[in-house]
């Protein structure tokens, strides 16, 4: 895994708002927990799984925020593992930990926020 290769090629998807080209950086069964989900999507247990549940959040999501942009701060590895540190929405600093596939997917994912 070239954490930094992915890093790039993560950022350049979200910031480019094509959700189909964000979304082929995970698996069919990809679950995400992050209190955005609390917030924006409503659900309590902040938590989603499966590629169409996802997709149709973060779908919602690219609307509501037309200004999304991340920026790097900083790219960690781990095992089969990365975590992203960067510039969020809303003036917020985010770190995302994604966990990774025999095939190089994100198959889970876990976001940290600052001061929600």
């Amino acid at each position: 895994m070239d954490a930094k290769k992915f890093e790039e090629e993560w950022i350049k998807s979200w910031n480019s708002h094509d959700l189909e080209d964000i979304m082929k950086h995970y698996t069919a069964d990809i679950e995400i927990t992050t209190p955005m989900i609390k917030i924006a999507g409503e659900i309590e247990s902040g938590s989603l799984k499966g590629k169409e549940n996802v997709a149709a959040y973060w779908s919602k999501a690219l609307t509501k925020f037309p200004d999304l942009k991340f920026e790097l701060i900083d790219v960690t590895s781990g095992v089969n593992s990365v975590a992203l540190y960067y510039k969020s929405i809303m003036n917020k600093k985010a770190v995302e930990v994604m966990f990774f596939d025999e095939n190089g997917l994100v198959n889970k994912m876990i976001a940290h926020y600052t001061d929600l």
